[in-house]
């Protein structure tokens, strides 16, 4: 995913920014809100993460700039105001969350997570594959028409292998979505999970359509 952060703080920018590409993402940064718009204006972004308080413009400024530009991605706000004006005033400016200094890497990880995947389900609620079928909000997964029992975890992996169909995703992006960035299961355990659901989905054919790509990790295998 592409994202943009826009925060003064050198050196809590590069911090997020070594984490954030961790996590595989594409990631721009900008020292001050008038770059951060400069940036919006040539760039599409799926998540745009704003410091309150940044020279030039606030994050609330650019935040508004860019909504009433017809921005449609998510905006997610850093700062250390915690008052509850402050908070009402950062999401009615246009941001999808908030988020108060200091805060640990974890917490901005997972809300990044969850905003890409809000992301995700405007895009596409219901996504369709040869015979299967997805419906992302109602958590309900069908083949040939009929409701397959799944675990949460099961369903999770098949989620994210269905929004993300056509890519590979390495066992560590997948182990992350589905147990957390700070999962602690073993090797196998991935690979159990996966020939689970390849017996619930799977249909006799000679090949999986879970595919596993070797030394890399998982593939949705399209017909």
């Amino acid at each position: 995913m592409k994202i943009l952060l826009a925060e003064d703080d050198a050196r809590l920018r590069r911090n997020i920014v070594h984490i954030l590409k961790k996590e595989f993402h594409n990631v721009t940064e900008a020292e001050n809100g008038q770059e951060a718009l400069d940036h919006t204006l040539i760039e599409q972004y799926d998540l745009v993460i704003l410091d309150w308080m940044m020279p030039k413009l606030t994050g609330i400024e650019v935040c508004q700039q860019l909504r009433n530009n017809g921005f449609n991605g998510s905006i997610l706000m850093l700062t250390a105001k915690d008052d509850t004006e402050d908070i009402i005033k950062g999401l009615d400016s246009g941001a999808d969350d908030y988020i108060v200094k200091p805060f640990k890497i974890e917490e901005l990880l997972a809300r990044v997570r969850a905003l890409l995947r809000r992301k995700d389900k405007v895009i596409e609620q219901v996504i369709e594959i040869d015979h299967l079928q997805l419906n992302v909000d109602s958590r309900v997964f069908l083949y040939n028409n009929e409701e397959i029992d799944l675990t949460k975890n099961e369903f999770s992996l098949l989620e994210y292998l269905f929004i993300n169909k056509g890519r590979v995703l390495t066992r560590e992006q997948i182990c992350i979505h589905i147990w957390g960035y700070d999962y602690d299961v073993s090797n196998n355990s991935l690979d159990a999970l996966v020939k689970l659901v390849r017996k619930k989905i799977d249909d006799g054919q000679s090949k999986s359509r879970l595919q596993n790509v070797r030394g890399i990790g998982y593939k949705l295998r399209e017909n």
